[in-house]
């Protein structure tokens, strides 16, 4: 057998006992020869050292010498492998050995990666036989950091990219493809197959225009957003819910992306949204009115029987108990009516009406109105500016909602000091006035950290248990919103003058043409004069009582208690004849049998067989002209013009105000005179 190569020590030269200068198989190579071969192993750049059949070092590479940290290469000649490692730091000794049996029973190289010092190192092991017998090992190391980083992230982008084509080829709520640079069809994926209904074979190469309409091709829709596409970076198409995006290599354009969402599920979940919010109002509105109509109901035999109990011989400690009850029975009627007011708002239902509006009359029936209730030690104060027009379009009654409620609050507020109310015309133009209402009080005032939700719904700055001052807290947010609805404004800040509080709203007013207005003038200044002098000698309620004298009235009610209330209730106006209907079939059968016909027709609306409305409708088609008023506990807004549209003369809503009732009747009585 031969004997295995050695390295002289002094020389780094290799020798061999059997070999002898000359021919054979086994010739060594000349000087020079020899030399160019130990330049090869010492000059190599990858880090080599050669282990002879008993693992000694016989050849070190300056290379290696470098990455092993042992520069003198004499330190390393020599040893053996299990010994070099006291001097190297790679690659491991546990490495090199794995390498060595590996090498030897595959009789082939071997390569094994570790980790040492944060970097990633590699071990080719070379057996090197002769004979079949192992003569040495050639082992190469080398830092492969780099490269193994450079292999990882090849390998990430590579499962990043077939994740992201899995990913593009599966979904079906978008249509993924790409379009070549002349907008023809190059891939396509399940969703486009399922929104469009093309397979693949059907579709890719054609082009993309084959997805539009005939009039949008003869347009050159298509080409129009490919150019779009091109010139701003994309082209969107949000009605279609379309992006179309040009796709670039290195400046080179490759073609285009076009994206499309299938919105079908998403608009049928729309339209099924849109519709039970739909059916949701309607069957909100539904119960407001059915809400209304079951609590005033009650509401209007208990306040009308305690208005007639106040008409009595009452001790002082009877009154005061059934001044609790009135006072009770008002606060709960307006919190019926915020609520039902801020619902229809919500809703956007509610609508301002066109009639003929007096600003001034209207603050000054409402400061008259509190005035007269008004605590001691407040005084009311009021200054109108003469410039207000007296007759003007807008909306009185919601107009009159507003001065009501804000000297409602000022007055809860207030305990001592003044309340004063300024009405001056801000703005004039053409064809509108602009009408800013003051309400200056010296009461508590609000508290800093409220005042920025005052015109929030159902926001109280005092909402302690012990409060003194009650209400919904709707009140303020329904005149914001009535406000608005005038095309004006409503705000807060605190009196300057020291403690409490100015509340403020704007009303645009249309102005009139010049013979309407002088019509009305007339009319307005007449009521303006009875606000300012002292009440007529002869007020509505006693010329009522003669009116009254000898006149017939049907009653239409099916509630026993609201007919015991409102007979008394006429009986104390003055009416001796009234006769009784409890539903709707016999009020059209005594309206049309009796005669002389009845002078007026108080027409309950919710009744059994015939309700107030068909009850009307019959009435009239038997062609009676009777005064026919709707008295009623729905009291939703549009429902009273609804019911005079109908064949009714007017209206009345329950809880019925026995005021309003003499007005009422005195208009149905005086029109047949």
């Amino acid at each position: 057998m031969d004997a295995p190569f050695s390295v002289d020590s002094d020389r780094s030269r290799v020798h061999h006992p059997q070999s002898s200068a000359g021919d054979g198989p086994n010739t060594i190579p000349s000087h020079d020869s020899n030399n160019l071969v130990l330049d090869v192993f010492r000059y190599t750049p990858i880090p080599t050292f050669v282990l002879d059949a008993s693992l000694h070092v016989t050849h070190v590479s300056d290379s290696y010498c470098s990455v092993s940290g042992v520069p003198n290469r004499k330190q390393l000649l020599g040893a053996h492998v299990d010994k070099l490692y006291a001097k190297v730091t790679v690659p491991s000794n546990a490495v090199v050995h794995q390498g060595i049996r590996a090498a030897q029973d595959t009789a082939a190289p071997s390569i094994l990666e570790e980790s040492l010092n944060d970097r990633i190192w590699t071990l080719r092991t070379v057996p090197v036989f002769r004979d079949g017998t192992i003569q040495c090992f050639l082992m190469e190391v080398q830092d492969t950091t780099v490269a193994h980083q450079r292999q990882l992230e090849l390998e990430e982008r590579l499962y990043a990219n077939e994740t992201f084509k899995i990913l593009v080829d599966t979904v079906r709520d978008y249509a993924i493809f790409m379009l070549d640079p002349q907008g023809n069809v190059a891939t396509w994926n399940a969703g486009a197959q399922a929104f469009k209904g093309y397979s693949k074979s059907d579709i890719i190469g054609k082009h993309f225009s084959s997805f539009y309409s005939q009039e949008d091709r003869d347009n050159d829709k298509p080409g129009r957003e490919l150019r779009d596409a091109l010139r701003d970076g994309r082209c969107e198409d949000e009605g279609a819910n379309v992006v179309i995006t040009p796709l670039y290599k290195d400046d080179v354009h490759l073609g285009f992306s076009k994206v499309t969402r299938d919105l079908s599920e998403r608009k049928k979940a729309e339209s099924k949204l849109i519709a039970a919010y739909e059916e949701s109002s309607k069957l909100k509105s539904e119960f407001l009115a059915n809400m209304s109509h079951e609590i005033r109901t009650p509401m209007h035999g208990m306040l009308s029987a305690l208005t007639l109990l106040l008409d009595t011989q009452l001790n002082p400690e009877q009154l005061e108990l059934a001044r609790v009850i009135e006072e009770s029975g008002d606060v709960l009627l307006h919190v019926i009516n915020d609520i039902l007011d801020y619902s229809k708002l919500a809703s956007g239902s509610f609508s301002i009406s066109r009639d003929i509006i007096s600003a001034p009359e209207v603050i000054l029936s409402v400061f008259r109105a509190h005035q007269r209730v008004s605590k001691s030690g407040v005084s009311f104060e009021t200054l109108i500016d003469p410039r207000l027009p007296i007759a003007a379009e807008g909306d009185s009654f919601r107009f009159r909602q507003i001065v009501e409620n804000l000297i409602s609050n000022a007055s809860k507020f207030t305990e001592q000091g003044s309340i004063r109310i300024h009405a001056t015309l801000q703005h004039e133009d053409e064809n509108t006035y602009t009408v800013l209402t003051e309400v200056i009080d010296t009461g508590i005032g609000v508290p800093l950290i409220a005042s920025g939700s005052l015109f929030t719904p159902f926001t109280q700055f005092d909402n302690s248990a012990t409060k003194r001052y009650k209400g919904t807290g709707l009140g303020l947010s329904i005149c914001k919103s009535l406000a608005e609805l005038m095309g004006g404004d409503i705000g807060f800040h605190p009196n300057p003058e020291g403690k409490g509080s100015i509340f403020w709203f704007t009303a645009k007013l249309a102005k009139l043409k010049r013979a309407e207005y002088l019509n009305q003038l007339e009319i307005v200044q007449r009521k303006l004069d009875n606000l300012s002098c002292p009440p007529s000698p002869t007020p509505a309620f006693d010329k009522l009582r003669l009116l009254a004298d000898g006149r017939r009235v049907l009653l239409a009610e099916d509630n026993a208690i609201n007919r015991k209330v409102m007979l008394k209730m006429l009986a104390g106006l003055g009416f001796n004849h009234v006769d009784i209907a409890t539903d709707g079939n016999e009020a059209v059968s005594m309206a049309t049998k009796t005669t002389p016909p009845y002078d007026v027709i108080l027409m309950d609306i919710n009744m059994p067989v015939l309700d107030g409305v068909q009850a009307t409708k019959a009435i009239r088609g038997a062609g009676l002209d009777v005064p026919i008023v709707a008295m009623t506990a729905n009291a939703l807004k549009g429902q009273a013009e609804s019911y005079i549209a109908k064949g009714m003369t007017g209206y009345i809503a329950k809880p019925v105000d026995r005021k309003l009732l003499v007005d009422l009747l005195l208009s149905c009585l005086e029109r047949e005179d």
